[in-house]
């Protein structure tokens, strides 16, 4: 005779699948170092992970007089193709490093593209918000730190503290992505649990007493 199944086994199974917390995605620090070493996987996880973020903070900083010559993904591309062809010996030394390479490359591009339309005969000026950031003077201070430094902190803050980092200072996601993540309401509460993550990985780091 077949064993029924245990309902209370199954019920505590589903419960437990409900509360289970998902997997912290790896730094971003230890993905650039496989990645140096010759990991492929880990240079494409990397720009993917990436990608979203840089397509963001990319949209709207291309002027419009000048989208005829490239758009936003035309740019992005560009970028993840330099960081590919220099991978190999990139120096990661901060935990900022791989964000501020990829921006400039794109800032960099997007001047290109102004100054072929200034070529033309069209007098136009560098908008200011091209080079402007959100950071916070805390998440700039955090950023500058060594990487080795930086990881050393953060493998001291519970799980749910490191994924917010991850998702903010290294990959540079917007609050409101981050709710959307984290299942949060609004991007207001995102940036407060983000906040607190941040001055507890500053005391580790010694920025904050």
């Amino acid at each position: 005779m077949r064993k029924a199944p245990d309902g209370g086994a199954s019920a505590k199974s589903a419960k437990l699948g409900k509360t289970a917390a998902a997997p912290v995605e790896e730094s971003t620090t230890i993905l650039v170092a496989k990645a140096r070493g010759g990991d492929r996987s880990a240079a494409l996880l990397l720009l993917e992970r990436a990608l979203p973020t840089l397509r963001g903070w990319t949209r709207g900083r291309i002027p419009p007089y000048s989208r005829g010559q490239a758009d936003t993904e035309d740019v992005v591309q560009d970028a993840v193709v330099q960081t590919l062809k220099r991978i190999d010996s990139f120096d990661y030394r901060n935990v900022g490093a791989l964000q501020s390479f990829l921006r400039t490359v794109i800032i960099n591009r997007i001047r290109d593209i102004v100054r072929n339309v200034q070529r033309r005969g069209v007098p136009q000026d560098l908008s200011e918000d091209l080079v402007n950031d959100d950071r916070s003077p805390l998440e700039l201070a955090i950023m500058r730190q060594q990487t080795e430094r930086f990881i050393e902190a953060l493998q001291k803050l519970r799980n749910t503290d490191r994924q917010v980092i991850i998702w903010r200072i290294e990959l540079g996601y917007g609050y409101a992505e981050i709710a959307e993540r984290l299942g949060q309401s609004t991007a207001a509460a995102a940036r407060m649990r983000v906040a607190r993550a941040m001055e507890r990985l500053a005391k580790h780091l010694s920025l904050t007493s």
